[in-house]
Protein backbone atom coordinates (compact mmCIF):
# COMPACT_ATOMS: atom_id res chain seq x y z
CA UNK A 1 0.00 0.00 0.00
CA UNK A 2 2.57 2.57 0.85
CA UNK A 3 4.48 1.93 -2.31
CA UNK A 4 1.69 3.51 -4.62
CA UNK A 5 1.01 6.10 -2.24
CA UNK A 6 4.54 6.75 -2.35
CA UNK A 7 6.34 8.83 -4.71
CA UNK A 8 8.98 7.21 -5.27
CA UNK A 9 9.67 4.32 -7.69
CA UNK A 10 12.43 2.71 -5.84
CA UNK A 11 11.94 3.57 -2.00
CA UNK A 12 11.08 0.18 0.16
CA UNK A 13 9.07 0.27 3.25
CA UNK A 14 9.59 -2.42 6.38
CA UNK A 15 10.73 -2.53 9.86
CA UNK A 16 13.63 -0.42 10.26
CA UNK A 17 16.12 -1.17 12.36
CA UNK A 18 16.91 2.17 13.43
CA UNK A 19 13.35 2.20 15.66
CA UNK A 20 14.33 -1.46 16.89
CA UNK A 21 15.25 0.06 20.81
CA UNK A 22 12.91 3.00 20.48
CA UNK A 23 10.46 -0.84 20.04
CA UNK A 24 11.62 -2.33 22.95
CA UNK A 25 11.86 0.47 25.18
CA UNK A 26 8.46 1.74 23.98
CA UNK A 27 6.66 -1.44 24.57
CA UNK A 28 8.00 -1.50 28.47
CA UNK A 29 7.63 2.26 29.75
CA UNK A 30 4.00 1.71 27.94
CA UNK A 31 3.33 -1.31 29.77
CA UNK A 32 1.64 -3.13 27.04
CA UNK A 33 1.84 -4.46 23.35
CA UNK A 34 -1.77 -3.32 22.61
CA UNK A 35 -0.88 0.10 24.29
CA UNK A 36 2.58 0.28 22.31
CA UNK A 37 0.44 0.17 18.82
CA UNK A 38 -1.48 3.00 19.91
CA UNK A 39 1.15 4.87 20.10
CA UNK A 40 1.86 3.68 17.02
CA UNK A 41 -1.12 4.53 15.57
CA UNK A 42 -0.44 8.50 16.71
CA UNK A 43 2.89 8.24 15.50
CA UNK A 44 1.34 7.50 12.06
CA UNK A 45 -1.40 10.44 12.41
CA UNK A 46 1.86 12.74 13.35
CA UNK A 47 2.86 11.85 9.91
CA UNK A 48 0.38 12.24 8.06
CA UNK A 49 0.00 15.85 9.42
CA UNK A 50 3.88 16.48 8.56
CA UNK A 51 3.31 15.72 4.89
CA UNK A 52 0.35 18.55 4.81
CA UNK A 53 2.72 20.81 6.19
CA UNK A 54 5.04 20.20 4.37
CA UNK A 55 7.93 19.02 6.41
CA UNK A 56 9.60 17.25 3.65
CA UNK A 57 11.18 19.78 2.29
CA UNK A 58 13.89 19.30 5.25
CA UNK A 59 15.24 16.64 2.99
CA UNK A 60 16.14 19.15 0.51
CA UNK A 61 18.87 20.65 3.31
CA UNK A 62 21.31 18.19 3.37
CA UNK A 63 24.64 18.39 1.11
CA UNK A 64 25.47 15.75 -1.35
CA UNK A 65 28.36 14.82 0.36
CA UNK A 66 26.94 13.45 3.52
CA UNK A 67 24.23 11.72 1.23
CA UNK A 68 27.33 9.44 -0.05
CA UNK A 69 28.71 9.13 3.17
CA UNK A 70 25.50 7.73 4.45
CA UNK A 71 25.25 5.54 1.58
CA UNK A 72 29.06 4.49 2.02
CA UNK A 73 28.79 4.08 5.70
CA UNK A 74 25.34 1.24 5.29
CA UNK A 75 27.91 -1.12 2.75
CA UNK A 76 30.47 -0.90 5.30
CA UNK A 77 27.80 -1.67 7.69
CA UNK A 78 26.46 -4.58 5.45
CA UNK A 79 29.73 -6.08 4.94
CA UNK A 80 30.69 -5.95 8.66
CA UNK A 81 27.80 -7.46 10.00
CA UNK A 82 27.20 -10.10 7.28
CA UNK A 83 30.59 -11.85 6.90
CA UNK A 84 29.93 -14.26 9.97
CA UNK A 85 26.81 -14.96 8.46
CA UNK A 86 28.43 -15.76 5.40
CA UNK A 87 31.14 -17.63 6.87
CA UNK A 88 28.98 -19.68 9.18
CA UNK A 89 29.88 -18.09 12.49
CA UNK A 90 26.54 -18.30 14.85
CA UNK A 91 25.99 -15.11 15.99
CA UNK A 92 22.71 -13.32 15.77
CA UNK A 93 23.77 -9.74 14.13
CA UNK A 94 20.41 -8.57 13.33
CA UNK A 95 19.59 -4.87 12.09
CA UNK A 96 21.59 -2.69 9.47
CA UNK A 97 22.05 0.69 10.41
CA UNK A 98 23.85 0.43 13.62
CA UNK A 99 27.21 -0.32 14.09
CA UNK A 100 27.46 -1.84 17.71
CA UNK A 101 25.07 -3.75 18.90
CA UNK A 102 23.67 -3.96 22.00
CA UNK A 103 25.08 -7.43 22.79
CA UNK A 104 28.10 -8.79 24.54
CA UNK A 105 29.76 -8.65 21.25
CA UNK A 106 30.04 -6.16 18.84
CA UNK A 107 30.14 -7.10 14.93
CA UNK A 108 33.56 -5.92 14.72
CA UNK A 109 34.89 -8.68 16.98
CA UNK A 110 32.31 -11.17 15.27
CA UNK A 111 34.21 -10.23 12.52
CA UNK A 112 37.58 -11.71 13.82
CA UNK A 113 35.74 -14.70 15.15
CA UNK A 114 34.18 -15.59 11.92
CA UNK A 115 37.37 -15.50 10.10
CA UNK A 116 38.90 -17.51 12.85
CA UNK A 117 36.30 -20.47 12.54
CA UNK A 118 35.14 -20.59 9.27
CA UNK A 119 32.43 -23.48 8.46
CA UNK A 120 33.19 -25.11 5.88
CA UNK A 121 29.72 -25.52 4.01
CA UNK A 122 28.20 -21.54 4.67
CA UNK A 123 31.68 -20.70 3.39
CA UNK A 124 30.98 -22.63 0.32
CA UNK A 125 27.79 -21.37 -0.26
CA UNK A 126 28.91 -17.92 0.17
CA UNK A 127 31.85 -18.47 -2.58
CA UNK A 128 29.29 -19.78 -5.14
CA UNK A 129 26.39 -17.00 -4.41
CA UNK A 130 28.76 -14.04 -5.16
CA UNK A 131 29.73 -15.93 -7.95
CA UNK A 132 26.45 -16.04 -9.57
CA UNK A 133 25.98 -12.41 -8.38
CA UNK A 134 29.18 -10.86 -10.17
CA UNK A 135 28.27 -12.81 -13.31
CA UNK A 136 24.51 -11.97 -13.67
CA UNK A 137 25.51 -8.16 -12.47
CA UNK A 138 28.36 -8.24 -15.10
CA UNK A 139 26.03 -10.28 -17.76
CA UNK A 140 29.28 -12.40 -18.46
CA UNK A 141 26.64 -15.24 -19.79
CA UNK A 142 25.65 -12.77 -22.75
CA UNK A 143 22.14 -13.64 -21.51
CA UNK A 144 20.70 -10.11 -20.93
CA UNK A 145 16.97 -11.35 -21.47
CA UNK A 146 17.29 -14.16 -18.54
CA UNK A 147 18.91 -11.72 -16.18
CA UNK A 148 16.98 -8.71 -16.87
CA UNK A 149 13.66 -12.16 -15.96
CA UNK A 150 15.40 -13.65 -13.17
CA UNK A 151 16.94 -11.36 -10.55
CA UNK A 152 20.33 -12.94 -9.38
CA UNK A 153 19.14 -12.72 -5.40
CA UNK A 154 16.71 -14.97 -6.57
CA UNK A 155 19.55 -17.43 -8.50
CA UNK A 156 21.16 -17.33 -5.20
CA UNK A 157 18.25 -18.47 -3.36
CA UNK A 158 17.86 -21.25 -5.39
CA UNK A 159 21.58 -22.39 -5.17
CA UNK A 160 21.32 -22.25 -1.69
CA UNK A 161 18.57 -25.05 -1.37
CA UNK A 162 20.01 -27.08 -3.74
CA UNK A 163 23.52 -27.05 -2.37
CA UNK A 164 21.94 -27.71 1.41
CA UNK A 165 19.70 -31.06 -0.08
CA UNK A 166 22.74 -32.20 -2.25
CA UNK A 167 25.25 -31.73 0.95
CA UNK A 168 22.71 -32.78 3.61
CA UNK A 169 24.41 -36.27 4.42
CA UNK A 170 28.03 -35.04 4.13
CA UNK A 171 30.60 -33.16 6.24
CA UNK A 172 29.52 -30.11 4.42
CA UNK A 173 26.60 -29.96 5.46
CA UNK A 174 24.69 -26.79 6.65
CA UNK A 175 23.85 -26.93 10.39
CA UNK A 176 20.07 -26.04 10.65
CA UNK A 177 21.28 -22.75 12.87
CA UNK A 178 22.84 -21.08 9.51
CA UNK A 179 19.16 -21.72 7.99
CA UNK A 180 16.06 -18.95 8.11
CA UNK A 181 14.02 -19.81 10.42
CA UNK A 182 10.11 -18.47 9.99
CA UNK A 183 7.61 -19.45 12.05
CA UNK A 184 4.99 -21.96 9.94
CA UNK A 185 1.18 -20.46 9.65
CA UNK A 186 -0.94 -23.99 8.73
CA UNK A 187 -4.42 -22.37 9.27
CA UNK A 188 -6.15 -18.89 9.03
CA UNK A 189 -7.10 -19.59 12.70
CA UNK A 190 -3.31 -19.25 13.30
CA UNK A 191 -3.33 -16.16 11.00
CA UNK A 192 -5.98 -14.75 13.60
CA UNK A 193 -4.38 -15.47 16.55
CA UNK A 194 -1.45 -13.19 15.29
CA UNK A 195 -3.70 -10.20 14.97
CA UNK A 196 -3.80 -8.01 17.69
CA UNK A 197 -5.37 -4.32 18.08
CA UNK A 198 -4.69 -0.78 19.91
CA UNK A 199 -5.96 -0.13 23.49
CA UNK A 200 -7.75 2.95 22.53
CA UNK A 201 -8.07 2.76 26.34
CA UNK A 202 -4.56 4.43 27.10
CA UNK A 203 -5.66 7.90 25.32
CA UNK A 204 -4.95 9.67 28.19
CA UNK A 205 -1.29 7.97 28.85
CA UNK A 206 1.49 10.52 28.85
CA UNK A 207 3.76 7.94 27.76
CA UNK A 208 1.67 6.88 24.99
CA UNK A 209 1.81 10.85 23.28
CA UNK A 210 5.69 10.59 24.23
CA UNK A 211 6.40 7.64 22.38
CA UNK A 212 4.27 8.49 19.45
CA UNK A 213 6.00 11.69 18.47
CA UNK A 214 9.46 10.05 18.90
CA UNK A 215 8.09 7.21 16.57
CA UNK A 216 6.51 9.65 14.34
CA UNK A 217 10.18 11.60 14.25
CA UNK A 218 12.48 9.14 13.92
CA UNK A 219 10.43 7.19 11.54
CA UNK A 220 10.18 10.20 9.62
CA UNK A 221 13.78 11.41 9.35
CA UNK A 222 14.76 7.69 8.41
CA UNK A 223 12.48 7.52 5.54
CA UNK A 224 13.42 11.39 4.56
CA UNK A 225 17.17 10.08 4.39
CA UNK A 226 16.50 6.93 2.68
CA UNK A 227 13.86 9.14 0.05
CA UNK A 228 17.22 11.52 -0.58
CA UNK A 229 19.70 8.26 -0.98
CA UNK A 230 17.88 6.24 -3.41
CA UNK A 231 17.40 9.17 -5.60
CA UNK A 232 21.03 9.39 -6.07
CA UNK A 233 21.13 5.40 -6.56
CA UNK A 234 17.72 5.91 -9.10
CA UNK A 235 19.63 5.49 -12.77
CA UNK A 236 17.31 7.22 -14.85
CA UNK A 237 17.41 10.25 -11.79
CA UNK A 238 14.47 11.14 -10.41
CA UNK A 239 13.32 13.17 -8.37
CA UNK A 240 10.51 11.57 -5.45
CA UNK A 241 8.05 14.19 -3.77
CA UNK A 242 9.75 14.18 0.25
CA UNK A 243 6.00 15.36 1.49
CA UNK A 244 4.23 12.59 -0.19
CA UNK A 245 6.98 10.18 1.17
CA UNK A 246 5.86 11.57 4.65
CA UNK A 247 1.79 11.17 3.99
CA UNK A 248 2.08 7.81 2.69
CA UNK A 249 4.49 6.52 5.64
CA UNK A 250 2.14 7.51 8.13
CA UNK A 251 -0.95 5.84 6.62
CA UNK A 252 1.63 3.03 6.48
CA UNK A 253 2.07 2.94 10.50
CA UNK A 254 -1.54 3.91 11.21
CA UNK A 255 -2.68 0.47 8.73
CA UNK A 256 0.54 -1.48 10.45
CA UNK A 257 -1.02 -0.34 14.01
CA UNK A 258 -4.39 -1.11 13.69
CA UNK A 259 -3.52 -4.94 12.40
CA UNK A 260 -0.64 -5.50 15.14
CA UNK A 261 2.23 -4.18 13.41
CA UNK A 262 5.44 -2.81 14.47
CA UNK A 263 6.34 1.23 13.01
CA UNK A 264 7.61 0.94 9.36
CA UNK A 265 10.01 3.62 7.48
CA UNK A 266 11.59 3.74 3.96
CA UNK A 267 14.54 1.42 4.50
CA UNK A 268 17.98 2.47 2.62
CA UNK A 269 19.18 -1.22 2.62
CA UNK A 270 16.02 -2.95 1.04
CA UNK A 271 15.52 0.21 -1.54
CA UNK A 272 19.08 -0.47 -2.68
CA UNK A 273 19.07 -4.19 -3.47
CA UNK A 274 15.54 -3.61 -5.39
CA UNK A 275 17.58 -0.82 -7.42
CA UNK A 276 20.66 -3.92 -7.54
CA UNK A 277 17.61 -6.13 -8.44
CA UNK A 278 16.77 -4.10 -11.47
CA UNK A 279 13.44 -2.75 -9.82
CA UNK A 280 12.90 0.51 -11.71
CA UNK A 281 9.13 1.00 -10.88
CA UNK A 282 6.65 0.59 -7.54
CA UNK A 283 5.31 -2.04 -9.05
CA UNK A 284 8.71 -3.81 -7.68
CA UNK A 285 7.92 -2.81 -4.57
CA UNK A 286 4.60 -3.57 -4.28
CA UNK A 287 5.45 -7.13 -5.37
CA UNK A 288 8.00 -6.79 -2.43
CA UNK A 289 5.54 -6.83 0.05
CA UNK A 290 2.95 -9.08 -1.65
CA UNK A 291 5.62 -11.42 -2.39
CA UNK A 292 6.73 -11.31 1.16
CA UNK A 293 3.25 -12.43 2.48
CA UNK A 294 2.84 -14.75 0.21
CA UNK A 295 5.72 -16.70 1.07
CA UNK A 296 4.91 -15.89 5.40
CA UNK A 297 1.90 -17.60 5.01
CA UNK A 298 2.54 -20.42 2.18
CA UNK A 299 6.06 -21.59 1.82
CA UNK A 300 7.48 -20.78 5.00
CA UNK A 301 8.39 -24.18 5.13
CA UNK A 302 10.71 -24.32 2.18
CA UNK A 303 12.21 -20.67 2.86
CA UNK A 304 13.13 -22.08 6.34
CA UNK A 305 15.96 -24.77 3.70
CA UNK A 306 17.33 -21.36 2.07
CA UNK A 307 21.22 -20.90 4.24
CA UNK A 308 21.79 -17.62 5.96
CA UNK A 309 25.17 -17.37 4.06
CA UNK A 310 23.16 -17.03 0.60
CA UNK A 311 21.35 -14.22 2.05
CA UNK A 312 24.75 -12.88 3.47
CA UNK A 313 26.34 -12.96 0.38
CA UNK A 314 23.36 -10.91 -1.19
CA UNK A 315 23.73 -8.12 1.24
CA UNK A 316 27.84 -8.05 1.50
CA UNK A 317 27.05 -7.55 -2.79
CA UNK A 318 25.15 -4.83 -1.85
CA UNK A 319 27.54 -3.24 0.60
CA UNK A 320 30.46 -3.27 -1.81
CA UNK A 321 28.00 -1.69 -4.77
CA UNK A 322 26.99 1.19 -2.15
CA UNK A 323 30.86 2.19 -1.32
CA UNK A 324 31.57 2.85 -4.51
CA UNK A 325 35.74 2.98 -4.35
CA UNK A 326 35.64 5.00 -7.92
CA UNK A 327 33.30 7.57 -5.73
CA UNK A 328 35.51 7.73 -2.51
CA UNK A 329 37.97 8.82 -5.35
CA UNK A 330 36.01 11.21 -7.03
CA UNK A 331 34.77 13.19 -3.90
CA UNK A 332 38.55 13.72 -2.96
CA UNK A 333 39.09 15.04 -5.64
CA UNK A 334 36.66 17.44 -5.62
CA UNK A 335 38.19 19.41 -2.64
CA UNK A 336 38.08 19.38 1.21
CA UNK A 337 35.21 21.04 1.34
CA UNK A 338 33.21 17.53 -0.14
CA UNK A 339 35.64 14.99 1.09
CA UNK A 340 35.86 15.91 5.09
CA UNK A 341 31.82 15.98 5.09
CA UNK A 342 31.62 12.21 3.27
CA UNK A 343 33.90 11.30 5.75
CA UNK A 344 32.70 12.83 8.58
CA UNK A 345 29.57 11.44 8.14
CA UNK A 346 30.70 7.75 7.31
CA UNK A 347 33.06 7.70 10.77
CA UNK A 348 30.05 9.47 12.94
CA UNK A 349 27.74 6.47 11.71
CA UNK A 350 29.83 3.78 12.22
CA UNK A 351 30.54 4.20 15.28
CA UNK A 352 27.17 6.40 16.62
CA UNK A 353 24.13 5.50 14.86
CA UNK A 354 22.24 7.19 11.63
CA UNK A 355 20.68 9.77 13.01
CA UNK A 356 23.52 10.70 14.73
CA UNK A 357 26.26 10.39 12.38
CA UNK A 358 23.96 12.51 9.74
CA UNK A 359 23.66 15.08 12.15
CA UNK A 360 27.29 15.64 12.84
CA UNK A 361 27.59 15.58 8.98
CA UNK A 362 25.62 18.10 8.14
CA UNK A 363 27.13 20.08 11.14
CA UNK A 364 30.61 19.85 9.09
CA UNK A 365 28.77 20.57 6.28
CA UNK A 366 26.83 23.60 7.18
CA UNK A 367 30.23 24.28 8.16
CA UNK A 368 32.33 24.48 4.66
CA UNK A 369 29.25 26.36 3.38
CA UNK A 370 29.50 29.49 5.26
CA UNK A 371 33.13 29.03 5.55
CA UNK A 372 32.50 28.89 0.98
CA UNK A 373 30.31 31.64 0.65
CA UNK A 374 32.25 33.75 3.62
CA UNK A 375 35.50 33.51 1.04
CA UNK A 376 33.63 34.06 -1.84
CA UNK A 377 31.74 37.22 -0.71
CA UNK A 378 34.78 40.06 -0.51
CA UNK A 379 37.34 39.25 -3.72
CA UNK A 380 40.13 41.29 -4.45
CA UNK A 381 42.33 41.25 -7.72
CA UNK A 382 46.08 43.48 -8.40
CA UNK A 383 47.53 44.30 -10.97
CA UNK A 384 50.40 46.52 -10.46
CA UNK A 385 49.47 49.46 -8.40
CA UNK A 386 45.77 49.06 -8.97
CA UNK A 387 43.44 47.33 -6.77
CA UNK A 388 39.95 46.32 -7.02
CA UNK A 389 37.79 45.02 -4.17
CA UNK A 390 34.25 43.38 -4.85
CA UNK A 391 31.46 43.08 -2.96
CA UNK A 392 29.55 39.87 -3.95
CA UNK A 393 26.21 38.35 -3.36
CA UNK A 394 25.27 38.73 0.64
CA UNK A 395 28.19 40.85 2.71
CA UNK A 396 27.19 40.70 6.63
CA UNK A 397 29.01 41.95 9.87
CA UNK A 398 30.60 38.19 9.38
CA UNK A 399 32.98 39.38 6.82
CA UNK A 400 34.19 42.46 8.59
CA UNK A 401 37.50 40.54 9.66
CA UNK A 402 38.11 39.60 5.69
CA UNK A 403 37.27 42.84 4.39
CA UNK A 404 39.81 44.32 6.54
CA UNK A 405 42.40 42.14 5.46
CA UNK A 406 42.21 42.80 1.97
CA UNK A 407 41.84 46.96 2.59
CA UNK A 408 45.82 46.04 4.60
CA UNK A 409 47.18 44.57 1.47
CA UNK A 410 46.50 47.68 -0.44
CA UNK A 411 49.91 49.36 -0.78
CA UNK A 412 50.65 53.24 0.12
CA UNK A 413 50.51 55.08 -3.07
CA UNK A 414 47.83 52.99 -4.72
CA UNK A 415 44.43 52.92 -6.15
CA UNK A 416 42.04 51.03 -4.74
CA UNK A 417 38.18 50.55 -6.62
CA UNK A 418 35.91 49.28 -4.59
CA UNK A 419 32.82 47.89 -6.74
CA UNK A 420 29.33 46.61 -4.98
CA UNK A 421 27.57 46.03 -7.87
CA UNK A 422 27.08 42.27 -7.57
CA UNK A 423 26.57 42.76 -4.01
CA UNK A 424 22.21 41.58 -2.95
CA UNK A 425 22.88 43.09 0.39
CA UNK A 426 25.79 44.87 2.15
CA UNK A 427 25.55 45.04 5.93
CA UNK A 428 25.65 48.32 7.94
CA UNK A 429 28.85 47.23 9.71
CA UNK A 430 30.39 46.58 5.91
CA UNK A 431 29.46 50.35 5.11
CA UNK A 432 30.82 52.05 8.53
CA UNK A 433 34.26 49.74 7.75
CA UNK A 434 34.51 51.02 4.49
CA UNK A 435 33.94 54.75 5.47
CA UNK A 436 36.26 54.27 7.97
CA UNK A 437 38.44 53.38 5.31
CA UNK A 438 37.91 56.04 3.00
CA UNK A 439 38.63 58.67 5.62
CA UNK A 440 41.89 57.67 6.71
CA UNK A 441 42.95 56.27 2.97
CA UNK A 442 44.86 60.07 2.56
CA UNK A 443 47.08 59.57 5.57
CA UNK A 444 48.56 56.47 3.87
CA UNK A 445 48.22 58.21 0.35
CA UNK A 446 45.87 55.53 -1.01
CA UNK A 447 43.29 56.83 -4.02
CA UNK A 448 39.93 55.21 -3.04
CA UNK A 449 36.68 54.81 -5.54
CA UNK A 450 33.17 53.26 -4.30
CA UNK A 451 31.06 52.29 -6.70
CA UNK A 452 27.32 51.08 -5.79
CA UNK A 453 27.84 50.49 -2.92
CA UNK A 454 24.66 52.35 -1.35
CA UNK A 455 25.12 54.41 1.87
CA UNK A 456 28.75 55.04 2.16
CA UNK A 457 29.22 59.11 1.55
CA UNK A 458 31.93 59.58 -0.78
CA UNK A 459 32.14 63.26 0.04
CA UNK A 460 35.15 64.51 1.54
Amino acid sequence: MVSWLSGSQLSVSGPAAGLTLLVLNGIQDVGTYNGFLLAVLWAGVIQLALGYLRAGVLSAFLPSAVIKGLLAAIGIILIIKQVPHALGYGLDLMGEEVFFTGGNESPLIAFEHALSSISLGPALVTVGSLAIMVVWDAHLLHLERLTRLIPGGLMVAFWGVCYHFLSSDTIYAIADQHLVNLPEINSLAEIEQLLTFPDFSQYENPKVWTLAVHIALIASLESLLSLEAVDKLDPYRRVAPPNRELKAQGIGNIVSALLGGIPMSAVIVRSSANVDAGGRTKIACFFHGILLLLSLLFIARWLNYIPLSALASILLYTGYKLIRLRQIKSIYLQGWDQFVPYAVTLLSILFTDLLTGISVGLVVGIYFVIRGNFNYSIGMTRHENHYLLRLRKDVSFLNKALLREHLAKVQPGGQLIIDGSRAEMIDKDIIETIEDYRKAAEDIDVEVTIRNVPGVDTTV
